[in-house]
Formats: structure tokens, sequence, C-alpha cells
């Protein structure tokens, strides 16, 4: 009897261990995921949103694009998607792969500093053109490296072998096929921009990529990998937190197939056939996730604002938008503002939304909080997102086409709003990091 009382403290003291190493790690991983959502949103509202801000600022001014230069343009557009978007995707991808020793934390540290180096050395050198040359290499060779260490670390973890005798392998979820595609998509619009940062930087004469090549960039990037990660976790979050049916298999199935035919018609440059394909598949996948349809319960919108669930279903909204109005571009479209308008709406309307709207719903409980800092800023900046999308989808079209002349006064507003917005967002989630409650335990003490 007297020798299992001696064994206790051993045991106890082996478990705290363990315990002690799990939360280690988890910290370790936490702090991570916030490196990375700070850079996003340093990203997203500095180099991205106000550079964006100042050139809708000069181009209004100038009633057109005038002598605004395309890189700026594209440098401001680069930062949006790969500093602010994939630095989340990223980040958050990081955090979900299983922890396996030392190597958990030096491949996400090594592609963090990679990834957001090269994104910041390509703003610069679309901005001011200092050896632009030199650093639209170095700038791509480390985002192209960054990516191959995230697919390296994210082929290690495999699917859990859940299946049963005579029942086969486990079939992969429909969430995780697109959010697949949509690694592939990253992944390809790398390695695209990597090939024609090189050939621009031996053989180019611009800082900026040509317009034709710039189009088929554009495609690939927008629907190739911004919608693609969005339904992929729309799928995997959205009847949960909407209290809706699981996605249609076949309807899913069928988006995916049409969004997958729309970019690659998109990058082999048959424009009309792609934004056909495009809106279609827009179209569908709203249809998919069952937005249409009434929730058959109470929508989980605990530790947020009530508003999440409209602000869900508009941003799809956006997106069927952009894809019908891509239509419009190629048909019609003369001098661009048709164009500006449908991307607006898809990597604003629905991208920015679906952060937005969804952030402040996981991002705080991945990083270790309990909610997010204020559900009033949070319904703040989806209202000024909103309010500042619609102006600008709305004036962009009358302003360029030349059909009512007051739209370029409407459209600085807009940018006053988005960017109000975004910093109201960008505050929420840097307030929530600082004194939000945390959620993760203190280190086990052995014996406890």
């Amino acid at each position: 009897m007297s020798a299992i009382p001696q064994t206790m403290p051993i045991l106890d003291q082996a478990g705290a261990g363990v315990l002690r190493t799990i939360v280690a790690r988890e910290r370790q991983k936490s702090l991570m995921l916030r490196a990375w959502i700070a850079a996003g949103l340093f990203y997203m509202a500095l180099p991205g949103t106000l550079l964006g801000f100042s050139n809708l600022l000069a181009i209004s001014a100038h009633h057109g694009l005038g002598s605004l230069p395309a890189a700026w343009i594209q440098g401001h557009g680069h930062a949006q998607v790969f500093g602010w978007i994939g630095s989340f995707v990223l980040g958050i991808g990081f955090y979900s792969q299983p922890s396996h020793g030392r190597s958990a934390i030096r491949i996400p540290l090594a592609c963090f500093l990679l990834w957001t180096s090269g994104v910041g050395m390509r703003w610069v050198a679309s901005i001011y053109g200092w050896h632009w040359r030199t650093l639209f290499i170095i700038s791509a060779s480390f985002e192209l490296i960054a990516i191959l260490l995230f697919l390296a670390a994210a082929s290690r973890h495999k699917l859990p072998d859940s299946s049963r005798p005579g029942h086969g392998k486990p079939r992969m979820e429909l969430w995780m096929v697109a959010v697949l595609l949509s690694t592939a998509g990253l992944a390809a619009t790398v390695i695209f921009n990597a090939v024609e940062c090189i050939r621009l930087a031996v053989n180019g004469a611009a800082i900026a990529f040509p317009h034709a090549l710039d189009q088929r960039f554009l495609v690939l990037l927008g629907w190739g990998f911004l919608a693609l990660v969005v339904w992929g976790f729309s799928a995997r979050w959205l009847p949960t937190f909407l209290a809706i049916s699981k996605p249609d298999p076949r309807l899913f199935q069928l988006a995916l197939i049409l969004d997958f035919a729309g970019v690659l018609a998109g990058v082999s440059g048959w424009t009309r056939a792609a934004t056909i394909l495009l809106a279609c598949g827009a179209i569908t996948i709203c249809f998919a996730l069952h937005l249409t349809e009434r929730p058959h319960g109470t929508a989980k919108v605990q530790g947020i604002h009530p508003s999440f669930p409209t602000f869900v279903r508009l941003a799809y909204a956006w997106l069927v938008i952009a894809g019908l109005m891509s239509i419009w571009a190629a048909f019609a479209d003369e001098h661009g503002g048709i164009w500006g308008a449908s991307r607006h709406a898809l990597t604003v309307g629905f991208a920015a939304t679906m952060v937005f709207t969804i952030g402040p719903r996981i991002l705080p409980h991945f990083a270790g909080f309990y909610g997010v800092f204020s559900k009033r800023l949070m319904f703040a900046a989806l209202l000024l997102l909103q309010i500042g999308c619609t102006l600008r989808v709305l004036s962009e079209p009358l302003a360029y086409e030349g059909i009512a002349s007051f739209a370029w006064k409407t459209l600085p507003i807009s940018g006053v709003l988005e960017l109000t917005g975004v910093l109201v967002f960008a505050a929420n989630i840097v307030l929530t990091f600082a004194f939000g409650r945390k959620a993760l335990a203190p280190a086990v003490q052995p014996g406890i």
C-alpha cells in the first residue's frame, strides 16, 4: 500500500512536464500567428489601403489615370493581396498544422521573414523605383521560397486515418478541396509573379507589368486564389456560425469546376468566356452554401456583433456583382472603369467584407483570446466599408466611362470611408491583442 503514494509525485511531474511542453508550443504558435496578423494589418492599412487612397485622389483630380504610374497601382494591389490576405492565410495555415519539434516554429518564422520582407521590397521598388530590377528579383524569389516552405510543411500534415475495414480511405471534405485548390492558386500566382518579375527585371523597360499580362495575372490572383480560399473557409465555418445546412456537394463541385474553367480561360486570354464562367460560378456557390435559405437555428454571434449573418450574405452578394460586372466589362469597357469596379467588388466588397466579418470571430480565438475587443468597432468597420465600396463601385464606371462627371467627386469620398473602415478594423484587432482576455492557461506546475 505504501508503494502507491510514492509513485504519484513521479507521475504528476511527468504529466506536468508534458503539459508544460504542449502549452509552450501552443503559446509559440499563438505568438507566431499574431506576428502574421500584425504584418497583414500593416500591409492592409499603410502600403495597401493608404497608397490606394492616394492613388484614388490623384485619379480623381486628373479625371483619369493621367500620369499616375501603373507601378503604383500594381504596388497597391500586391501589398493588399500578398501582404494582407496572403499573410493571414499563411499564418492561419501554419497555425492549423500539428506541432512537431523545433521545426514547428523555425519553418513558420523563416517563411514569415521571407514573405514579409519580399512584399516590402516589392512595394519599395514599385513606389520609389530604387534599384527596382534587383529588388524585383529578390522580392519575387523570397516570396517563392516562402511558399515552397509552406507547401513542404503542409505536405507533412496527412488526413487522420479514420477509415474502417471495408470502407476504404476517408474522403476529403469539400472545404478542404477548396482550400487546397486555393493554395495551388496562390502557389501558381507566386510562380507567375516570380517568372514575370525576373523577365521584367532582365529585359523590361518599365517597372510595371504590361496591361494584357496584368489582366491575366489578376484573374489568377482574384478568382484562382482569393475567391477559392474564402469559399473553402465558408464551407468549413458558415454552417456552424449561421446555423445553415452543410454545402450541397454537387453544387459546390460545380462551382469549383466553373471557377477553375474560368480562371484557365482568363489566363489563356479568352476574356469573355472567362467572365461568363466565373459569374456562373459565383452564383452557383451562393446556392451551394445555402445562403439564400432560412437558417434552421440561431446564428452563433457570441463575442461579435449580431449583424454578422447579414454582412456574410452581403459579401456573397458582392461576389455575384463582381462576376456580373466582369461580363459587362468584357463586352463594353473602354477606359477601365467597369473593370476597376468589378475588381473592387471582388477584393473589397467580397474578400475584405468576409475578412472583416469572420476575422473578429476566429482571429482572437486562434491567437489565444476569448473575443474581439469591441463589437461596436466591428460593426463600424463593416458599415464604413460597405458604404465606401458601394460608392466606389457605382462611381467608377460613371466617371471613367464619361457617363456622369459628378462621379469624380464621389470617388474620394468612397476612399475616405474605406480607409476609415480599414483603420477601425485594424485598431480593433490590435486592441484585442493588447488588452483582450487571454484564453491560454498559465504554465502548469509539478504536482498540480
